[in-house]
């Protein structure tokens, strides 16, 4: 007979072990008493690509706008905007901007995050005041960092209700023709796309192993990982491959690939020149 809470423990170590892999779990686990739907939510995450015929719920934009605009915003500037993009012409002019992924055009709705700063320039300019803070890094990673903070809470508010999301990075490719296929104003910017759907139950995506914990967290002070537990993650890294029957490779050759030279950033070494272009100073 199990006791009080031995079902949420044993479920909350099921998903610790997917969330780490088996040979990176952490030792000392979670309470299970600090286990609820949330927790529940976040460590389940997965990238979904595969997307069913299902309809989106009728007030789904709703749900995303409200759940977004909960996330916490710097100095409550709110130098964020997103653009719903459901036609499917412009989906696939997009996807080819993005690398031409096939998810991207598929997906039923598209969802594009933007550092925004042309709205608070207006808010300025009708105030009478020269918005000349805009011009500086500051203004334009806050506007990042909220863009970021309401996607984040959209992902977790529509896998909270069932819909699978993947991000999409290749809005940063090309961002001028991002910008012109969107009707962005000058001083915007496409952070990140983010693809929205009910995962399609054809295709089973794993929950993709993350490095351990300690790699991360650090205490007080930073503290340089040691490399047995980088070799734990390659581990399980490989296992999680295996069971999708992918390509086995190590995360750590992975991430170096990633970021050994500008031909590594699929035309994102010009970011800077592509910003100044869409109006942000960066001083």
């Amino acid at each position: 007979m199990d006791t009080p809470g031995s079902a949420d423990s044993e479920t909350l170590q099921a998903l610790l072990r997917q969330r780490y892999g088996t040979v990176s779990a952490p030792e000392t686990a979670i309470d299970a008493r600090s286990f609820n739907d949330v927790i529940r939510t976040l460590l389940e995450h997965r990238s979904v690509r595969a997307y069913s015929d299902q309809p989106l719920p009728d007030d789904i934009l709703d749900t995303i706008s409200a759940a977004a605009q909960s996330a916490s915003t710097s100095s409550n500037l709110q130098a964020w905007s997103v653009v719903a993009v459901r036609d499917t012409a412009r989906k696939e002019r997009l996807a080819a901007c993005a690398g031409n992924q096939k998810h991207v055009a598929k997906a039923p709705l598209l969802l594009v995050f933007i550092a925004d700063l042309s709205r608070l320039r207006r808010v300025s300019e009708a105030q009478g005041l020269e918005p000349v803070g805009l011009e500086y890094l500051e203004a334009f990673l806050v506007a990042v960092a909220d863009a970021a903070f309401a996607a984040q809470n959209t992902v977790i508010a529509l896998e909270s209700i069932g819909l699978g999301c993947c991000y999409i990075g290749g809005m940063r490719n090309r961002p001028e023709l991002v910008a012109e296929e969107l009707g962005l104003p000058a001083e915007a910017f496409a952070v990140f796309g983010l693809t929205v759907g009910y995962p399609d139950p054809n295709v089973v995506t794993d929950i993709k192993p993350r490095l351990a914990a300690p790699v991360v967290m650090h205490l007080e002070r930073y503290e340089p990982e040691a490399i047995d537990a980088l070799t734990r993650y390659d581990r399980a890294m490989n296992d999680f491959q295996r069971i999708q029957q992918l390509p086995e490779f190590n995360w750590t050759a992975q991430a170096s690939r990633r970021v050994r030279g500008p031909e590594a950033l699929s035309g994102r070494d010009r970011l800077v020149s592509a910003l100044q272009t869409l109006g942000f100073g960066l001083k």
